[in-house]
């Protein structure tokens, strides 16, 4: 997505930053895994056909991605989660604060519809057939289960809708009128495997619950639901 491709999202744990050329080569190297084409529903492409995808997925205005990098300077302490939101020009060597930090994995928004705040008086779109789908891959095994990926996906869920539900603390720059975002929260959606116990837990920690089954697919559809307001 146009919006940001120059946006570096800096967490505690993990770093975001926009899916370019130099990533492609990695990216492919982990999608030759049986194990992440089955939890990604994805098909193997050929090294020609993933960079041809970078780029079009960097140009899409229906499509928000990032790759997840592990803060080399992260600390292991329960300090709160104060992320930064950074300039990454292209064309730009990487930014200093970032350039030994590993790729693990990465985390999606695919848009479908037309934003509430987008729409025109003669749209014939109901508010119910937009949303936002959540996707998170921590690719490298060894970082699983190490607070990445929830953090990943609080930092995006915040840059995604420019609510503090997710972080408390994210200050995302302000968007043109003509831009998709921000989504409201409400309209964030995930969809698993019914079998993907780990991805289950870890959305229902974000907000989100259990709202259709599909049995022929074997699939779970989860969404975002706001906490009751205390009496």
């Amino acid at each position: 997505m146009r919006l940001n491709e120059t946006t570096v999202i800096l967490g505690q744990k993990v770093v975001l930053v926009p899916y370019r050329h130099e990533h492609v080569l990695t990216y492919h190297g982990w999608m030759k895994s049986q194990e992440l084409q089955e939890l990604t529903a994805s098909e193997p492409l050929s090294l020609e056909e993933e960079y041809e995808m970078q780029k079009k997925w960097q140009i899409d205005q229906d499509k928000l991605t990032f790759i997840v990098l592990f803060n080399a300077n992260t600390r292991d302490d329960s300090s709160q989660l104060v992320p930064e939101i950074l300039d990454w020009p292209l064309d730009s060597a990487p930014l200093p604060s970032f350039a030994d930090c590993q790729m693990i994995g990465d985390v999606n928004i695919f848009l479908k519809g037309t934003p509430q705040h987008l729409r025109t008086a003669s749209s014939d779109e109901d508010q119910e057939s937009f949303e936002a789908e959540a996707e998170i891959m921590i690719a490298e095994p060894e970082y699983r289960r190490k607070g990445c990926a929830i953090e990943a996906l609080r930092l995006l869920l915040e840059y995604t809708t420019r609510e503090h539900q997710f972080t408390n603390t994210l200050s995302a720059p302000s968007t043109e009128s003509s831009d998709p975002l921000p989504v409201r929260p409400e309209t964030l959606v995930i969809r698993v495997s019914e079998s993907n116990e780990p991805s289950i837990r870890l959305f229902g920690k974000l907000g989100f619950q259990v709202t259709k089954r599909v049995e022929v697919f074997q699939e779970i559809e989860m969404r975002w639901r706001r906490p009751a307001s205390p009496n």
